[in-house]
């Protein structure tokens, strides 16, 4: 039993040393390189080996085809007997195909244009002679007239099928067909395979005693300089290297050493320069990225994150033309060579969208050598969208002044020219002066009304009023001019009626009552303007938690969709012709819009076309804890 426990005890040991070695064989560099350099030679080999493997299959078959091709004088006897078309050219064909010479040939066969079987190279298949051929490949060939050849298999093996069609002049007759095994061209490439494959695995096996040689001589001086660089890793810069040779590990390990003392050096300082960098770029109003010499984002700032919405994680590396979002057409080293200013919109077509100018600047080393760029992104969207609106401003004050003015000289140039001397038509001349006059008086004094609201030097005069009062004493104004169009029965006055939906409960705001009342009374002109004869403009007043809502439908045309954005714009009008027609200057809604937002409230409409428009005034409203006295209106 002693014996037995001594044996089993040693067994144990031994397989102990076994899972040991395995392990440290497993996980040791000598063994990688070994493995690496096997597997890179037996690639090598085997893509060598599939290219030309690859290559000799398509020679030998391309030679099979060659040799199993029917020569001319054969084809052309056929396409004499099928022209002939009789009894003895079947014969003749039968005879011809029984005596062609080819070993690697099965079978051939012979149909004419109609798909009857004229000729078998075959004794045992002459029964077929006369009948249709349900072979859809040869029916292709004679319809199409081109040769087909295809590699077919079945149960008894690899066969060559090549169908080519037989021309008299331009008229095809019929067609052959030949039949030929492979099984010698595939043996063939089989056996060069097998060969093939048989010293692959010997130049393997070379390869990996070979490569165990060399592995070992580059271990043990790697292993001790990979300690020394985790003791470097870990702050300690005490350690040096040992020299085996003076050959590359042994330079490698004198570069370390070096290295180790430099780093030791620097590091304090280095630390030193990016905590003031980091201050720096977080504490800047401008956005900063910087990027290495092929562009790839290497630093970005806050301010630079908060703009173009993203983090820092997902920029870093990134390259900086699909940071920016700049599109195919840009590229990285494109931006940082040609170092031109350019704006990026950021969230284009939202509300949120921003405009952002960037600089571009290179950062070179004492040598010149380009090391990587700096890209400075600055705010412009509020500078570009003033520019915008002056420009556009500029240019519609000129369109709108152009117009009347025109007209006034062109009425004024005819009355020169004796117009005046006409008792009929000089008083209409003069109206109309007059008229464009008044009408570039008016869009004057709203200029004027605009710019001083743009200024901030217009006050509002505000008092505490009954807004429900106060809305139905403008409505009561509206009314009595209904009622004085109809006493009066003008067949030019359009007839509308005006629908009051304002409740009883009393609404005290604090408003400019003058610069309200031109807000309203703008789009109740408005209303009755782009109303239908007969329509009904509906007026409503509710409120809304901290908000008086008051809305003013119509039912004319309506605005469309994609003006509905604009109509508060200056100048603008949803109907050009109408307007100007009417008198309208196109700058009534936009006073409407500053007088609103002055009042800390806000404008806007709702509309479709051919269902009418609704515009909407929201002001701020504090509900009353006691009932005071209040003047009204």
């Amino acid at each position: 039993m002693k014996k037995k426990t001594k044996s089993q005890e040693k067994k144990q040991q031994q397989q102990k040393k076994k899972r040991g070695w395995l392990k440290w064989l497993l996980s040791s560099i000598q063994t990688k390189i070994t493995v690496i350099f096997m597997l890179l030679l037996l690639a090598t080999i085997e893509i060598i080996g599939a290219y030309f493997t690859r290559q000799m299959e398509q020679t030998s078959i391309d030679n099979f085809q060659t040799t199993i091709q029917l020569q001319s004088i054969v084809t052309e006897q056929l396409t004499n007997q099928l022209v002939k078309n009789g009894k003895s050219s079947d014969r003749m064909m039968n005879q011809i195909v029984t005596d062609y010479n080819n070993s690697a040939i099965s079978e051939i066969e012979v149909v004419d244009s109609k798909n009857v079987i004229r000729a078998v190279s075959s004794l045992n298949e002459n029964d077929r002679v006369g009948q249709l051929s349900n072979n859809r490949d040869i029916r292709e060939v004679i319809n199409a007239g081109q040769i087909k050849t295809a590699v077919t298999s079945d149960k008894t093996g690899s066969y060559m099928v090549q169908i080519t069609p037989l021309t008299s002049g331009t008229n095809i007759v019929g067609a052959v067909y030949v039949k030929a095994s492979m099984a010698d061209v595939f043996d063939n490439l089989r056996n060069v395979s097998i060969m093939f494959l048989t010293a692959s695995l010997l130049a393997v096996v070379v390869a990996a005693v070979a490569s165990m040689f060399i592995s070992r001589a580059i271990t043990k001086p790697i292993e001790e300089l990979r300690q020394q660089a985790m003791q470097v890793a870990d702050g300690d810069y005490s350690a040096q290297v040992q020299i085996y040779s003076n050959d590359e590990l042994g330079q490698l390990g004198a570069a370390f050493n070096t290295l180790s003392a430099r780093i030791e050096q620097t590091q304090e300082q280095s630390e030193s320069e990016r905590r003031r960098l980091d201050s720096v770029l977080s504490h800047m109003t401008d956005g900063v990225i910087a990027t290495d010499r092929h562009g790839n984002v290497s630093i970005i700032n806050q301010m630079a994150q908060d703009f173009l919405n993203i983090k820092a994680d997902d920029a870093i590396n990134k390259p900086i033309s699909q940071i920016l979002g700049l599109g195919e057409e840009y590229t990285s080293q494109d931006l940082i060579s040609s170092q031109s200013d350019m704006q990026v919109t950021v969230n284009g077509g939202t509300n949120d969208e921003m405009i952002l100018h960037a600089s571009f600047t290179l950062i070179k080393r004492v040598t010149g050598f380009v090391s990587g760029a700096v890209c400075v992104l600055h705010d412009v969207t509020e500078q570009i969208k003033n520019e915008d609106e002056q420009r556009q401003f500029v240019s519609n004050v000129s369109h709108e002044l152009r117009t009347p003015l025109t007209s006034v000289r062109a009425y004024i140039e005819a009355l020169n020219e004796g117009a005046w001397k006409d008792p009929e038509i000089a008083p209409q001349f003069l109206q109309v002066t007059q008229d464009e006059t008044e009408r570039m008086i008016r869009m004057v004094n709203d200029l004027l009304v605009l710019s001083r609201m743009d200024r901030g030097t217009t006050k509002l005069e505000l008092e505490w009023v009954n807004f429900t009062d106060f809305v139905s004493h403008l409505l009561n104004r509206f009314d009595m001019i209904v009622e004085h169009d109809q006493g009066e029965a003008q067949s030019e006055s359009k007839q509308y009626v005006i629908k009051r939906d304002l409740g009883n409960q009393a609404l005290w705001i604090e408003i400019d009552t003058d610069q309200m009342m031109r807000v309203i009374d703008n789009i109740m002109n408005n209303a009755i303007k782009y109303s239908p004869d007969g329509g009904t403009i509906t007026v409503r007043l509710q409120q809304r938690q901290n908000q008086v809502l008051l809305s003013i439908a119509d039912q004319g045309l309506g605005i469309p969709r994609k003006d509905l954005s604009k109509i508060f714009d200056r100048f603008y009008r949803a109907d050009k012709a109408r307007s100007r027609a009417q008198g309208g200057t196109g700058l009534g809604l936009a006073i409407a819009k500053e007088i609103v937002n002055a009042h800390g409230g806000k404008i806007w409409a709702d509309s479709r076309e051919g269902h009418g428009s609704t515009f909407y005034i929201s002001l701020p409203y504090e509900p009353m804890e006691e009932e005071d006295e209040w003047d009204e209106v």
